[in-house]
């Protein structure tokens, strides 16, 4: 068991976002808490959870100055390797084995996580503190919710959806 929990600061900074929504949204972040010792993937679906999405979609993590920074290192899925899609540069890892501890994470850094490849959902990622794990909980966990969660589609003819129509 990894000996550092990691606070992340999970922000959505772009998305499928009405302007009814923002209005009432200023911001919209999630503080997740995750061991070193579990995976990007696992983050994802930290995320994807507390966000209430429903429907998975291609995803990758991203480090450097500006999403796509075609300098920045990218940790991606699977078969990204086989036919890349994403991104100009090659990936630097895969997320289903890319520990947390292996990213050389410090405070105040930031990161990005791209979600859904069509509807663009961007996040800014903040470390906010990297410090002891506490005995008997279960990680990754959300300790705070800012904002409502938007929903995963948007019908633009007014009315915001669940459904992906």
């Amino acid at each position: 068991m990894s000996k550092r929990v990691y606070t992340l600061e999970v922000y959505i900074v772009e998305g499928m976002m009405t302007d009814d929504f923002m209005k009432a949204n200023s911001t919209v972040s999630r503080t997740i808490e995750i061991r070193g010792n579990q995976t990007l993937e696992q983050l994802h679906r930290a995320i994807f959870k507390a966000f209430d999405r429903y429907d998975e979609h291609w995803y990758e993590f991203q480090f450097g100055d500006r999403p796509h920074d075609p300098n920045g290192r990218r940790y991606v899925l699977p078969p990204e390797f086989e036919e890349p899609i994403s991104g100009p540069n090659e990936p630097a890892g895969d997320v289903t084995d890319t520990m947390i501890d292996s990213l050389g994470l410090e405070v105040d850094q930031v990161f990005g996580y791209w979600f859904d490849f069509g509807d663009d959902w961007y996040h800014k990622i903040d470390v906010v503190a990297i410090g002891d794990p506490t005995p008997k909980v279960r990680y990754p966990r959300v300790t705070k919710r800012t904002g409502d969660s938007p929903p995963q589609y948007v019908d633009w003819d007014g009315e915001e959806s669940e459904d992906d129509e």
